[in-house]
């Protein structure tokens, strides 16, 4: 099988893998995308974004569209439908990237292939997934939508509580659903949210010992329908969003054997440079440690990999220097 060969070879062409293609392809490094599906990822089921510097309000697909012009103006190749099924680092220090039908030889590998929602599976949530439906998995992104409307937040960890304290901000009144009595979240944000919940004025609501079992509507939200665990009483709610905070699942599976990952599926590296165990494979966005799990932080966790991976190969034994050795701020 023919090896095709690139300085770049980025594992992803989500937001943070669309950052790092348009600046490696602008360094005039010759670089591909690849990517499983089609270019976004999640973004192209958000219909408006309104937290990305420089756009009022955009839209998911044409922020996308915009991102991907400029990638491939400055050269940068993305070829869709190209899912990664392996990758070995060989004995010269080349990546080999194999898809089901071509096999990459890359100088140096960005891993932008990003992380998905974790679902509660549930009636009526695949239905209003769709844009502007009411169904969200980011507080952050989405909160200011459901000003002075009534939310239904499912969750107990500790995005689940920041998120709806988030979301507090925004609407008139967020019930709160969570299938046990105790939290696992952090007991400083467990303390933040029941000082906001026994506030006299407060708009959360808690139900607990509670799952979520049902979303209901016609063309959008209406109702949620939730059942107690310990009496199989039901309630129905109504509402005009559910806010689901379960978890991330990385999609990392292709990547187990290859590079360290935690026990949850994601990357481990040094989140200074982006470094991965594996020298010449860097990291980038929603599928590493520690990241925000944010449009424009994936986007700069890709400009950032893109950039640091010029040091790599000027000089190899970069990749091993301990962080307090390394290069500071700006000195590129």
């Amino acid at each position: 099988m023919t090896h095709k060969e690139y300085d770049c070879i980025i594992v992803g062409a989500g937001p943070a893998g669309l950052g790092a293609g348009l600046y490696a392809a602008r360094d005039r490094a010759k670089t591909i995308l690849l990517e499983k599906f089609y270019p976004g990822g999640q973004i192209n089921t958000t219909d408006r974004i309104e937290n990305y510097p420089g756009y009022a309000k955009i839209g998911g697909p044409d922020l996308v569209m915009k991102m991907l012009e400029q990638v491939q103006a400055f050269g940068g190749e993305v070829k869709t439908s190209a899912e990664v099924s392996g990758l070995i680092r060989r004995d010269d220090g080349r990546i080999e990237v194999r898809t089901d039908d071509e096999v990459y030889l890359g100088r140096v590998v960005i891993l932008a292939s990003g992380s998905s929602y974790r679902h509660l599976d549930v009636p009526g949530e695949q239905a209003f997934r769709q844009a502007g439906a009411g169904v969200s998995y980011c507080g952050t992104c989405d909160a200011p939508f459901f000003k002075d409307k009534t939310v239904v937040s499912v969750g107990g960890g500790n995005t689940a509580v920041e998120d709806t304290l988030h979301l507090a901000k925004y609407a008139k009144k967020v019930i709160m659903v969570h299938r046990r009595q105790q939290f696992r979240a952090t007991q400083v944000l467990v303390e933040e949210l029941m000082q906001k919940v026994n506030a006299d004025d407060s708009n959360i609501e808690l139900r607990l010992d509670a799952t979520l079992t049902a979303i209901e509507g016609k063309d959008r939200v209406e109702r949620a329908v939730i059942k107690n665990v310990k009496t199989d009483q039901t309630e129905t709610i109504s509402c005009d969003g559910v806010f689901i905070f379960v978890g991330m699942v990385p999609n990392t599976d292709f990547l187990k054997g290859f590079v360290d990952l935690t026990e949850a599926g994601f990357i481990k590296c040094d989140t200074a440079y982006l470094r991965t165990n594996i020298p010449g494979v860097f990291v980038a966005g929603d599928c590493r440690i520690g990241a925000a799990m944010q449009l424009v932080t994936a986007v700069a966790d890709g400009v950032n990999a893109a950039m640091w991976m010029k040091h790599y190969l000027r000089d190899p034994d970069w990749w091993n220097a301990p962080l307090s050795d390394s290069l500071l701020p700006g000195q590129w």
